[in-house]
């Protein structure tokens, strides 16, 4: 199973009041294995930088100037993320950003039906928890250290971390390959092993006595002094 764990960083919180998406981050995994394949841009968002954005991500009106449009980069990113499900920590944000800026150049919004939120399954396994993602990293011991500001790719890359934890940790890849071996043991047994041979039994023996057998007991018998069944 394909899925792309995704984050966007972006000018402020609302695309309907004309904040931008302004930079993106994928990380593939494929059967809950990371396959080292990513995708990474950021986008010019042809609007000055909130200074309260800024201080957020880091991501400068002068870094922004020389960016492409999300527009020239679109089918591209739709090429990576295919039809796979796409997993964000409080995804409802990032689709409505994604969406917003994929219909702005004309393409369909991608269904919510794809949509896996970690932040929704971190709620059920911890209930009145921290769930931001920095607390989330700390409860489940991932390494952050090198996070200094939000950064979408980076942040993704600690998302697919939290996620595989979130949803049983590496044990389950692990336990399923245990299974699949075991099935592939039976299977090799199975297809090897030889029917045994059938099996001829004897005729079965009569177990009265013969004329020959009672007449050499009774000459034992006979030669048998005093003997106790004689005896009243």
């Amino acid at each position: 199973m394909r899925e792309i764990i995704f984050d966007t960083e972006t000018t402020g919180f609302d695309p309907q009041n004309g904040d931008r998406m302004v930079e993106i981050g994928c990380i593939e995994m494929i059967d809950r294995i990371e396959t080292g394949q990513s995708f990474h841009c950021y986008y010019n968002p042809e609007r000055p930088m909130p200074k309260a954005a800024e201080n957020v991500h880091g991501l400068s009106d002068v870094f922004l100037s020389d960016k492409k449009l999300f527009a020239s980069g679109a089918k591209e990113l739709l090429d990576f993320l295919g039809d796979a499900n796409l997993v964000a920590h409080n995804a409802q944000f990032d689709f409505n950003f994604l969406n917003a800026e994929l219909v702005l150049c004309g393409f369909k919004p991608i269904s919510r039906f794809r949509m896996i939120d970690t932040l929704a399954i971190a709620k059920s396994k911890h209930p009145g928890a921290k769930l931001s993602l920095d607390a989330l990293c700390s409860r489940y011991g991932i390494d952050r250290s090198h996070r200094v500001k939000h950064g979408a790719l980076l942040d993704a890359e600690l998302l697919t971390q939290l996620y595989i934890e979130l949803t049983g940790g590496r044990q389950i890849g692990l336990g399923l390959a245990e299974d699949s071996k075991r099935q592939e043991s039976l299977a090799t047994l199975q297809s090897t092993s030889q029917r045994p041979e059938r099996r001829t039994f004897m005729v079965a023996r009569e177990h009265h006595a013969s004329a020959d057998e009672l007449a050499r007991h009774q000459k034992f018998i006979e030669g048998i002094e005093s003997p106790l069944w004689t005896e009243v």
